[in-house]
């Protein structure tokens, strides 16, 4: 199986294990990093150990090139289709660099609010701890921000790309994806991120940064009922 298939087990069994619970059926990340789940395969003992990650009430995101089948025990919120991009360039994509600047534990909770506001994906108090990120300021407000989430050998995920309503029709989008895609190349690896099958904007922008449609991929919202 080609990792990419299965990024969430990937990068839970690597990168992040640290951050995760469960063991070599299925694991999760910590509730308050991100709330993937995922296992090895889609065996039935594999799905009973996936949904037994989940308490009542929780929630999770299933995400994987193959069909996704629900667990017992757990319903479906929302199913949905997605592309998976992987960056094909042999040269990082061209951008202007200035006034893009790392972001860390002390831009954690303006992370979280413009996440919270323009909702690029999970985005919990902990998920900047998952990579790298970086963000634009114009009068001391985080405009925008890009960073790396999934991470396996050879690969990297570029992700929580976003920009606030108020400084929409910048480009900053653009440079910071740009940007964080050179990062992920100066350290050998190769960039590919995700979006929604229907977001033609989205996808647009990542084929003129050198990023080219590899597959669909199927993303399910699951839900232990209370």
């Amino acid at each position: 199986m080609n990792p990419l298939d299965r990024p969430v087990w990937q990068t839970l069994t690597h990168a992040h294990k640290a951050l995760s619970t469960g063991d070599d059926r299925a694991r999760r990340f910590i509730s308050d990093v991100n709330k993937f789940v995922s296992g090895p395969d889609d065996a039935p003992e594999t799905m009973q150990r996936v949904a037994q990650l989940l308490g009542p009430g929780e929630e999770a995101y299933i995400l994987q090139v193959e069909g996704i089948e629900i667990p017992q025990g757990l319903i479906a919120l929302k199913q949905a289709q997605g592309v998976q991009m992987v960056f094909e360039r042999d040269r990082p994509p061209a951008y202007d660099p200035d006034g893009i600047d790392p972001l860390g534990a002390d831009d954690a909770a303006d992370m979280l609010a413009l996440a919270s506001l323009t909702e690029p994906g999970p985005f919990l108090p902990r998920t900047h701890e998952m990579g790298d990120f970086f963000g634009v300021r114009i009068e001391g407000r985080l405009a925008a921000m890009a960073g790396t989430r999934m991470r396996f050998p050879g690969y990297c995920e570029v992700s929580g790309v976003c920009t606030h309503p108020d400084f929409q029709g910048r480009g900053l989008a653009k440079r910071l994806s740009a940007h964080v895609a050179r990062h992920i190349l100066e350290r050998g690896e190769r960039p590919f991120l995700h979006a929604w099958a229907s977001n033609e904007m989205a996808i647009g922008l990542y084929k003129r940064l050198g990023f080219a449609i590899r597959c669909h991929v199927n993303a399910a919202i699951v839900e232990r009922p209370s």
